[in-house]
């Protein structure tokens, strides 16, 4: 297992374990399933567990597995706050206490603000006076190193790394989306700072192997190193010195196995001219299925009346590779919670952007097909409920 560091000069697993997807019996997380691959796991050097306050049932069976085998001291936990439940200082403490109970024990090695999406949510946990909180639980050695994870555009969350001392932070990134969400530009600005970088959904949450097309699935098994879908993407990311460690939601000893094979030897810089390369053919096989050919150059922007394009066509582009509820998803977090969201309907028609188009497409036109397709009516309703609550000053 190869290992980079924290700010503290620690080590921490370039596997890391993403408990969110272990396997169910009968509507319950599979206890004894879940033991078996994250034994397996530590055995091989995996030494970093994520999970959630939200993550049915998660918290709790990752505290009695570590409690059964008396592995806690070899391990570091990160869970997450849920700070889109909270409105007050004593509920900081109320989740918190909540978790150490589930997770039998008193202190949490990464502790994240969940699901940051715009810096107006940092804003008014520092209302509530969740730095002197920090401080506090840091002070007593309950935690170790803070930080948040994000589903946003680059530009929040470069202000919310900048809005206080973080140890580390957790981002969407991989090579499908290498400029979006916080994006290239947010890691190196990260790397820049000496933060680490916790990687999720570095395969699309499997997308990025099972729904590959076949154009790009045939390149990869022709490939002269034997990569599969799934070593590809995860040695792109570790190539990059920036990212720390890459989370898999591994539920089965078969893909615990191969995933700590491929990270026994995932050095950064190792890539060759000819493996990125071959990202770039799966990127473009990729491409020639989407419906717009936007290539996110973004010449259009910006928008007089702030309709974010590119964001929307991205979205659009998802129920390709994706499906429509997950593009939709998507596109909710990124342009419908941000402050200022940039809808198509928000468009003048001024025709702007179409006269900076390299690629000519009639963006007018397209935008309200794809405006249909990712933001129909019942999440038109929702987004606004949800943009009440969660952004609520």
């Amino acid at each position: 297992m190869e290992y980079r560091l924290n700010r503290k000069g620690e080590k921490i697993s370039v596997l890391g374990y993403g408990c969110m997807r272990f396997t169910t019996k009968a509507g319950s997380i599979d206890l004894d399933k879940a033991e078996s691959e994250i034994m397996e796991a530590i055995k091989n050097g995996v030494n970093y567990f994520d999970t959630a306050y939200v993550y049915s049932g998660s918290e709790v069976a990752l505290g009695e597995i570590l409690h059964r085998n008396n592995v806690r001291k070899d391990i570091q936990i990160a869970t997450k706050l849920p700070q889109y439940l909270v409105s007050s200082r004593s509920a900081l403490d109320r989740y918190f206490d909540e978790e150490l109970k589930r997770l039998q024990t008193d202190y949490v090695d990464y502790y994240l603000m969940h699901h940051m999406t715009a810096k107006t949510q940092w804003d008014k946990l520092v209302r509530l006076g969740v730095i002197e909180w920090i401080a506090e639980k840091k002070a007593n050695g309950s935690i170790k190193n803070i930080g948040f994870s994000y589903h946003g555009n680059t530009e929040d969350f470069i202000g919310i790394l900048d809005a206080y001392d973080w140890d580390f932070c957790q981002i969407q990134y991989n090579y499908v989306d290498e400029h979006t969400q916080a994006g290239r530009a947010g890691l190196e600005h990260a790397e820049e700072k000496g933060i680490p970088v916790v990687i999720m959904e570095p395969l699309r949450g499997g997308k990025l192997v099972n729904l590959l097309p076949e154009k790009a699935k045939t390149a990869i098994k022709n490939y002269e190193k034997g990569y599969s879908p799934a070593e590809l993407g995860l040695r792109w990311l570790w190539n990059q010195p920036g990212v720390t460690c890459v989370l898999s939601g591994m539920n089965s000893l078969d893909m615990v196995r191969e995933n700590c094979r491929i990270a026994s030897d995932a050095k950064a810089n190792s890539f060759t001219d000819e493996d990125f390369k071959l990202v770039e053919q799966v990127k473009e096989a990729i491409s020639e299925t989407e419906l717009v050919g936007c290539t996110g150059c973004r010449y259009c922007m910006p928008c007089p009346k702030g309709v974010d394009i590119p964001a929307l066509f991205r979205c659009y582009n998802m129920t390709t590779l994706d499906s429509k509820r997950e593009a939709r998803f998507e596109y909710a977090q990124t342009v419908g919670l941000k402050d200022e969201p940039g809808f198509a309907t928000q468009c003048i028609e001024c025709g702007k952007c179409e006269a900076h188009c390299p690629q000519s497409i009639p963006i007018r036109e397209k935008i309200k097909e794809a405006d249909r397709v990712v933001r129909p009516i019942p999440y038109r309703i929702g987004i606004n409920v949800v943009r009440k609550f969660m952004l609520r000053k």
